[in-house]
């Protein structure tokens, strides 16, 4: 399962359709990639765990979301203010 799992990421083009996101506008589905892979990346982390899984969520959120919000997130998150439990 991990194979298939890494597999997908190495062959990663765009992001797929997410069920849970079924409208045309993705704004929640970027910001919930971009809050996934950082707790991932916690979450394993903390657990010294390679975190080559969370790049998914990585990729997914690259493909989505504007460059200015992921700046603006990354800004917030540095300096502990970001609105998300991560």
């Amino acid at each position: 399962m991990a194979d298939d799992i890494l597999t997908k990421i190495d062959n990663f083009k765009t992001a797929p359709f997410d069920a849970r996101f079924p409208n045309i506008n993705q704004s929640r589905n970027c910001y919930q990639n971009y809050r996934d892979y950082y707790r991932c990346n916690n979450a394993l982390s903390a657990k010294g765990v390679d975190t080559k899984p969370c790049e998914w969520y990585f990729k997914v959120y690259k493909c989505l979301c504007p460059v200015s919000w992921v700046a603006k997130w990354d800004e917030e998150r540095e300096a502990g203010t970001f609105p998300g439990k991560l």
